[in-house]
């Protein structure tokens, strides 16, 4: 990537270049492009870059996991000598195959089952570490207290009667601390449920890391994320139980976010399972996307529920199914937006006019279209009656005429078509968003 890395500097321009900022694509190991994707936006989500590379500063242990991997090459990106290059990210393709066999293959996989896995496997490692911190910590006062009680005096007695509480149920196992993965990617839903009879009021709250919304034709995220929390009512075979009344009732059901993320994970459920065809069908739909978001499904005890997000990384899947396609990703640094094509970089300007020229010359070519068969249909009726009337003395003349006219329509007709035919098979296929991530302007 020499030569892509070198045009990318001269397009943003030296004295504009970010300093201390990097702008490195990563080598495609056979359908990678999934990972790759995720890595890269998630590396442009700033707090997120901060704490891996400062639990590499911190780390010293020598077990190697997913999370080392992810250190270690967000640590290789960010103390790069060049701005622009490529880093081959094998050592975390090779970890990653190792532990989870669904990513052990040169098949396509999904890249919001590769973010979850992602996050979700950093939070286990990270309380792993926690919990054996801990228990070292534990070991050491056992041993001190050992020595300054005797066997069976009261701090053991207490450890029993507390060991015989919980076994008998009397407490719950603690819930594992938050990580800063949970700080920076968990929110809170609540899921209220009202009783139709009784109008009993029941809510149960639920942490969430990323949001999975429904599409529908010509939508935008505002409208995804109001039908996310649509009311919905619970009837037939679907009644709610209501402890109040003691029996299954009617009841309305809503989502609505409680507590909001620092940076919200938006997941566009674009791929839709089909009985009738028995597989996943890509719904490609347009969606209207904000750069600045505003969440208005919050539930009325939210805290600071007027906060906006900024739009900063979005993953796109171009292709016609899950299993098929190519998945690229496009962020924002420093007021660039920037395209990352597996080991491709390129500034998304250019990249956002070209993509865009199927609408512009769609609307141009039916222009032309009908221009020329109103001109021809008119031009025709014309003649035709200027050929009734004088026949005999415009025959030769209107024949000539016709044919030349005929030939000239036709002639630009097949000109453009071929034109445009031949032009719309370098542009880009069509792309769907598949994951937003937005930041919070306040957090």
């Amino acid at each position: 990537m020499g030569a892509n890395g070198s045009l990318l500097e001269k397009e943003i321009g030296h004295d504009q270049f970010p300093s201390n900022e990097h702008y490195f694509g990563l080598v495609n190991f056979g359908n990678t492009c999934y990972c790759n994707s995720v890595l890269q936006a998630l590396y442009f989500c700033k707090p997120f870059r901060d704490k891996v590379l400062e639990y590499k500063a911190r780390n010293k242990r020598t077990k190697e996991t997913l999370l080392t991997c992810l250190a270690d090459l967000f640590h290789s990106i960010a103390n790069q000598k060049k701005k622009t290059g490529t880093i081959a990210p094998k050592k975390f393709i090779a970890r990653l195959r190792k532990e989870n066999e669904l990513f052990d293959n040169y098949m396509q996989q999904d890249a919001h089952e590769f973010l979850n896995y992602l996050l979700n496997t950093i939070a286990d490692i990270l309380q792993a570490e926690k919990q054996q911190g801990s228990q070292a910590n534990s070991k050491g006062n056992k041993c001190t207290s050992d020595g300054a009680h005797p066997p069976g005096g009261p701090m053991a007695s207490a450890g029993a009667t507390q060991s015989a509480q919980n076994q008998a149920g009397g407490t719950q196992p603690p819930k594992p601390e938050p990580t800063w993965v949970h700080d920076i990617f968990q929110g809170t839903l609540t899921n209220e449920t009202r009783c139709l009879n009784c109008e009993t009021v029941s809510s149960k709250d639920e942490d969430f890391l990323d949001l999975s919304v429904d599409v529908s034709q010509n939508t935008s995220i505002t409208h995804c994320l109001r039908g996310f929390s649509n009311t919905e009512t619970l009837c037939s075979e679907h009644k709610y139980y209501c402890e109040n009344c003691c029996s299954k009732q009617e009841a309305q059901k809503r989502m609505r976010v409680k507590k909001l993320p620092m940076i919200l994970a938006l997941h566009l459920k674009r791929f839709k399972y089909t009985e009738q065809q028995n597989r996943h069908t890509k719904l490609s739909y347009r969606v209207v996307f904000p750069l600045e978001l505003r969440l208005f499904n919050t539930s009325d005890d939210a805290y600071n529920p007027d906060r906006m997000y900024d739009l900063v990384a979005v993953v796109i899947h171009c292709g016609s199914g899950p299993n098929r396609g190519h998945y690229i990703s496009i962020v924002k640094s420093h007021g660039l937006w920037l395209l990352f094509d597996d080991d491709i970089v390129d500034c998304f300007t250019r990249t956002f006019c070209f993509a865009s020229l199927p609408f512009f010359f769609f609307f141009f070519f039916f222009f032309f279209f009908f221009f020329f068969f109103f001109f021809f249909f008119f031009f025709f009726l014309f003649f035709f009656f200027f050929f009734f009337f004088f026949f005999f003395f415009f025959f030769f003349f209107f024949f000539f005429f016709f044919f030349f006219f005929f030939f000239f329509f036709f002639f630009f007709f097949f000109f453009f078509f071929f034109f445009f035919f031949f032009f719309f098979l370098f542009l880009p296929p069509s792309s769907s968003f598949i994951l937003r991530g937005y930041r919070s302007q306040s957090g």
